[in-house]
């Protein structure tokens, strides 16, 4: 079949994290929230099908967004709601982005960008983390085709951190705008909101799916200047997000203190895999996400990975060309932490 667009046709595609759907494993490969959802996401959820669903939802959440400008500091305006941050990833890069265009974005970082640049046609510029996962200057060289530069922060594989210093420092020299991937910013010791006003050039996406436990509801949303968001608006689908996630993502970001209960799960537990992993010989990335990224010296990461997948164990392998491999290991619940690393000690420790 031969209609396709050329570009669409040669290019791979985006290859999402292994979701079995048969068989028992102990998921760490995805960075999904371990623990059930907030109570009131459900109730809330049940009121929203109680009421019936013949009527199409709110075309802009707005709901939602009167909730998260208040817990965010912004006007509802500032808002942009989607079917989770990818939906927002993809609106954004359509706005922006047309075919022949440029748009950069760093190395190893989330794959998606690749695959949203290569559907507009565009060309990308890929800018590789040095060693100490810092971004060089060649990060905010100027260009003049470049339309939209995306930053995952912080970043996946690596769950690190750019300073919001030196964000702001990127955006006022790049020439275009600035989509700073906030996924995993509930896990992290700072982040990038404070920008928004100061610049409009950035924006910042968010989502659900980690730090609410909702990667199965799919609701994410994007912070900008107003003015940002009313162009954006034109582009996303009519009704984009369904009464059911509406309901259930205002109902999440209402219950703050489930919210930091469960985050603190979750650092803890990092805090005691990250250890771990380092007595078993692996070398640790400092992360500030729900994952840690790892190899070790002695065992092939690709090895390690088939070896745990056939003992029912799922983490993520991830290769990057001339760069390299590794691990990323999602922070699952302590009793699913502790059985991954008894299986992972008898694979790396020689009796």
């Amino acid at each position: 079949m031969n209609f396709f667009r050329s570009n669409i046709a040669a290019m791979a595609g985006y290859v999402p994290g292994e979701q079995p759907q048969g068989g028992k494993f102990i998921k760490l490969n995805t960075n999904e929230n371990p623990y059930p959802c907030s109570a009131k996401v459900r109730a809330a959820i049940g009121r929203a099908v109680q009421a019936g669903l013949q009527k199409y939802p709110d075309s802009t959440a707005t709901a939602f967004r009167i909730r998260a400008a208040e817990l965010y500091g912004v006007e509802p305006d500032w808002i942009l709601c989607g079917n989770g941050s990818d939906d927002i990833l993809t609106i954004v890069t359509r706005a922006f982005v047309d075919a022949g265009d440029h748009v950069r974005f760093s190395r190893p970082s989330y794959t998606l960008y690749q695959t949203l640049a290569e559907i507009q046609g565009a060309k990308c510029h890929v800018v590789d983390y040095q060693a100490d996962w810092s971004l060089g200057e060649d990060f905010a060289k100027h260009c003049d085709k470049l339309r939209l530069a995306y930053l995952a922060n912080p970043n996946s594989p690596s769950g690190t951190v750019i300073p919001p210093d030196k964000v702001a420092r990127i955006a006022d020299a790049l020439p275009c705008p600035l989509l700073v991937d906030e996924a995993y910013a509930d896990f992290a010791e700072t982040d990038c909101l404070g920008l928004v006003a100061a610049n409009e050039k950035i924006m910042v996406t968010r989502t659900l799916s980690k730090s609410y436990a909702l990667a199965g509801l799919r609701f994410g949303f994007l912070i900008a200047q107003p003015q940002v968001i009313r162009e954006l608006s034109k582009v996303k689908d009519s009704y984009n997000c369904d009464a059911l996630s509406i309901a259930g993502a205002t109902a999440a970001i209402d219950d703050q203190a489930w919210f930091e209960q469960t985050r603190a799960a979750v650092l803890s537990t990092r805090s005691k895999l990250a250890e771990q992993l380092k007595t078993l010989g692996f070398e640790c990335v400092e992360s500030q996400a729900n994952f840690v990224w790892c190899r070790h010296p002695s065992h092939p990461s690709e090895q390690l990975y088939q070896r745990l997948k056939a003992e029912g164990v799922l983490i993520r392998y991830l290769e990057f060309g001339d760069w390299g491999d590794g691990l990323r290991i999602t922070v699952g619940t302590d009793e699913q932490i502790d059985a991954f690393l008894a299986i992972l000690k008898a694979m790396v420790i020689r009796r």
